[in-house]
């Protein structure tokens, strides 16, 4: 019987590493992906393979394909399409670099990384504005609905869809601004989180009401802060049973629906964007058999 990776419903971890890797023109992925796939499977990582490499083997997963770019008024969505993610979750950071260290070896020569973020969990689990961070989520049973696949047989059910990205802050702004200016572009009261009914349409909450699309748009997010030399931000996660609903919050943030763009944009932008598939679990290891490994 497949289940889900572990720490795709599990609770954000103190710290992280986020790995992406692409495919080197002409190697054969097979070999590093037959090593991750047998190596044994517990929370202290969530794995993702890419569109390209699942072409790259000769097949595909419905629903699976390149995170879109999207543009709107003084806002820019990129997308930076990776082949494969790993998201390294755990308490010590040490232990996270030597797993880390072990991903990419059993991936080999085949892959080259392209993308390495360190994630730490911020307070009770705050945005580095000290906004909290997935207020709205989901959780037990509805949790499972939203970022499990379900009902589509042996190889697929308990997999899930992940769209990642990764948002520059501009924090020194965002801090200058008046509160009642801040709570507006968020939606909510930094002092308490209750959503403000009066908030501009471009609040962020407005943008993204995940009930308010139709179909409803809900993901569970497992977004982490991140920072170091060259600034700070967040590594924005996000898991579905298809990729559509977040790409239906995407396009809202950016204006697509109604020329209304996010407020979030006054102070953030998005670096990079990719979408995974993350496969099931089957006795401990991940059952990659639908790719033919």
């Amino acid at each position: 019987m497949n289940t889900p990776q572990s720490g795709v419903l599990a609770p954000v971890p103190l710290h992280a590493r986020y790995l992406e890797f692409v495919l080197v023109e002409g190697r054969d992925p097979r070999a590093g992906l037959k090593a991750i796939a047998t190596h044994h499977h517990d929370d202290s990582w969530v794995v993702g393979l890419g569109p390209g490499v699942v072409e790259s083997l000769g097949q595909t997963i419905e629903g699976l394909h390149p995170l879109p770019s999207f543009s709107g008024p003084n806002c820019e969505v990129p997308s930076t399409q990776a082949d494969v993610w790993c998201w390294v979750r755990g308490t010590d950071r040490g232990q996270i670099l030597h797993s880390a260290h072990s991903f990419a070896d059993m991936l080999g020569s085949a892959f080259r990384s392209v993308r390495v973020v360190d994630g730490f969990k911020f307070e009770s689990g705050l945005d580095l504005t000290g906004y909290e961070d997935g207020t709205e989520n989901p959780e037990g049973e509805a949790a499972q609905d939203a970022a499990l696949v379900s009902g589509q047989g042996p190889g697929l059910d308990g997999a899930s869809f992940v769209a990642t990205q990764q948002w520059v802050h501009d924090l020194k702004h965002f801090k200058g601004l008046a509160q009642e200016d801040q709570d507006n572009i968020i939606g909510r009261r930094l002092s308490d989180n209750e959503e403000l009914d009066s908030a501009p349409v471009s609040a962020h909450v407005k943008r993204t009401a995940q009930e308010d699309f139709d179909p409803e748009a809900f993901v569970v997010r497992r977004s982490m802060p991140w920072a170091d030399g060259a600034g700070e931000g967040l590594m924005f996660v996000a898991f579905g049973n298809t990729l559509e609903a977040f790409e239906a919050q995407l396009k809202r943030m950016t204006g697509q629906d109604d020329g209304i763009v996010d407020g979030l944009f006054r102070f953030t932008h998005p670096i990079s964007g990719s979408s995974f598939w993350c496969p099931p679990v089957k006795d401990g290891r991940l059952d990659v058999s639908i790719l033919g490994l």
